[in-house]
């Protein structure tokens, strides 16, 4: 993202330098005539917190006016903060640059602290249970944007950020250069330094954007939004399913597990009377054998726009019974956050004031 400065009637556009990967700031700073360490002393100070060109005591003073006259560093402020009573979850609320506004959390675990970011304000999926389509898209986030999520959830709540997870408000495959960049921001060594294998992205199914992942090289666990075994089902739940299909979908999966050697995650919403019938499970179970694939059911979180229920405990338990029994790997995962609504499907972009 670029900013602009007026200095006299004169708009000067200011390039995000936060969003630049390691060789474009060496390629920069060898243009100008400077020595491309200089790239790496930058690069350090942008992924360590730094705000302003001014802390970069290491670079010459004249260096440093020069990168603020053509460059920002971009930072988020919190204009909200909510902590759940009931599990210590933390759910921020963003401002942006523009006055847009994206929710991400910070969840505990025995691991280690996980943050969920947003990565784009407002999505276009248009999926039927989820409150982060319902604005629609506003535009993409930067990759600053995206690491700051983490980087300003790891300051503020003091304790180190070990895990990631790509999904708060948007569809990551729907922002995949953006994406991308970040993911190479995030786990580089001189930066944040968070290993790609403690990174799940999600994704609706953008069949060609998962193919071009695997070809990234970068190790993360590509998680699918499934929610439905049948093309029937899935379609009236996620409208990307009319031009995709399930069987197309699970296709691309394998071949992204047989590509990158990482198992592939399936995220279940557990939907009352939709899609948590014995024979859906029959069905589920059938097209994720041999697929060496993980499943995490999900008891449906409440979005006050959406007329869809959560699946009863009865019929959870009827569920997973046939599942196990068909040798299917699975977890029920617990719930966080839902004081604060900030449980899966529940996160959402804000404009204007929060």
């Amino acid at each position: 993202m670029q900013d602009e400065a007026r200095n006299g009637g004169v708009i000067t556009v200011k390039t995000d330098i936060k969003s630049m990967l390691l060789p474009e700031l060496k390629e920069y700073f060898e243009s100008i005539g400077e020595k491309a360490f200089r790239a790496g002393q930058v690069f350090k100070w942008l992924h360590g917190g730094a705000v302003l060109f001014s802390e970069m005591t290491d670079l010459p003073e004249k260096l440093r006016s020069r990168l603020d006259d053509e460059f920002h560093i971009d930072a988020p402020s919190i204009a909200k903060k909510q902590i759940s009573k009931t599990d210590g979850t933390i759910k921020y609320l963003w401002r942006l640059s523009d006055g847009n506004a994206v929710e991400s959390v910070v969840m505990e675990y025995d691991h280690g602290k996980t943050v969920c970011i947003s990565t784009q304000a407002g999505c276009r999926m248009g999926c039927a249970f989820c409150a982060s389509t319902i604005s629609g898209l506003e535009r993409n986030l930067t990759a600053s944007e995206m690491e700051n999520q983490v980087m300003y959830s790891q300051l503020d709540c003091g304790q180190r950020i070990t895990n990631v997870v790509l999904m708060g408000v948007g569809e990551p495959l729907d922002n995949f250069d953006n994406v991308i960049r970040f993911l190479r921001l995030v786990t580089h060594e001189s930066g944040m330094g968070i290993g790609a294998r403690r990174i799940s992205l999600s994704t609706c199914g953008i069949i060609e954007n998962i193919d071009k992942l695997s070809g990234c090289d970068i190790k993360l666990t590509l998680s699918v939004s499934l929610h439905a075994p049948d093309d029937e089902t899935r379609s009236l739940l996620l409208p990307v399913n009319r031009s995709v299909g399930v069987d197309n979908l699970l296709e691309a999966c394998r071949r992204y597990f047989d590509v990158t050697g990482r198992r592939v995650s399936y995220e279940y919403a557990m939907i009352d009377g939709v899609n948590d019938a014995p024979h859906q499970a029959g069905l589920l179970a059938e097209k994720l054998k041999d697929t060496g694939s993980h499943l995490n059911l999900i008891r449906l979180n409440d979005v006050a726009e959406s007329s869809f229920k959560a699946s009863s405990r009865e019929s959870i338990k009827a569920f997973t019974e046939i599942l196990g029994n068909k040798g299917v790997n699975f977890t029920v995962r617990r719930k966080l956050g839902g004081d604060i609504e900030a449980s899966c499907g529940q996160l959402r972009i804000r404009a204007g004031r929060p």
